[in-house]
């Protein structure tokens, strides 16, 4: 999508713009590792509690800061997956542009929606829906 191709000496010269992409890939997926075992280990601690005591989980600051951060280094990380797999994959420029907006606003959306029910959560704002729950 940047052009056309520019060869010297019939070799194609880079155009070095996946590097700053390679390395948020690899900052994001640092910063998933202790972030995905902090989730395994508070999924583990949560497993059968009551409405109650998850609420108060989430009532803590720094739960609540984690639990939206992993949320949103995830859907970063797979926004830029998706991304590259639309650029490998789909040869039309038209289709390509459609559907790397599309997939950016999907994430985008999730991402919001996501820190604002975490957010909801943490001010202990945010019932649960008809049916479910105590």
């Amino acid at each position: 999508m940047s052009g056309y191709a520019q060869y010297k000496n019939r070799v194609k010269i880079s155009e070095r713009h996946g590097s700053g992409e390679w390395v948020v890939e690899r900052v994001s997926l640092l910063a998933l590792i202790p972030l995905g075992v902090w989730t395994a280990f508070s999924a583990f601690t949560l497993a059968g509690a009551d409405y109650e005591t998850v609420m108060a989980w989430f009532g803590r600051p720094l739960n609540a800061v984690l639990a939206a951060l992993t949320l949103v280094v995830f859907l970063g990380y797979a926004a830029l997956a998706w991304k590259v797999i639309i650029e490998d994959y789909i040869h039309r420029p038209n289709n390509k542009a459609l559907l790397l907006g599309l997939s950016n606003l999907i994430f985008l959306v999730l991402a919001a929606a996501g820190v604002f029910l975490i957010t909801r959560l943490a001010l202990g704002s945010a019932p649960l829906p008809a049916g479910f729950g105590a």
